[in-house]
C-alpha cells in the first residue's frame, strides 16, 4: 500500500493530467466551432497544457480532498 505522500503526489499527476484533457478536449471544441483557427498544430497542446494548469489551479488544487486541504 503506498504511503499518504505518495498517494497524494499520485493524486497530484492525476488531476493535472485530467486538467489537461479536458483543456485539449475544449479547444477542439472551439477549433470545431471556428473559435480559434484550424491550423494551430503543436500550439494547440501547450495551449493546452498552460490552461490546464491553470484549470488545476482554480479548481482541483481546492477540492476537498484534493492536494491543497488541509
Amino acid at each position: 500500500m503506498p504511503s499518504s505522500e505518495s498517494r497524494e503526489k499520485l493524486l497530484i499527476i492525476w488531476l493535472i493530467l485530467s486538467s489537461f484533457g479536458i483543456m485539449f478536449a475544449v479547444l477542439s471544441w472551439m477549433q470545431e466551432s471556428d473559435l480559434i483557427p484550424d491550423e494551430m498544430g503543436p500550439w494547440k497542446g501547450f495551449l493546452a497544457l498552460l490552461t490546464g494548469f491553470v484549470l488545476y489551479g482554480v479548481v482541483a488544487h481546492n477540492i476537498t480532498g484534493g492536494p491543497g486541504d488541509k
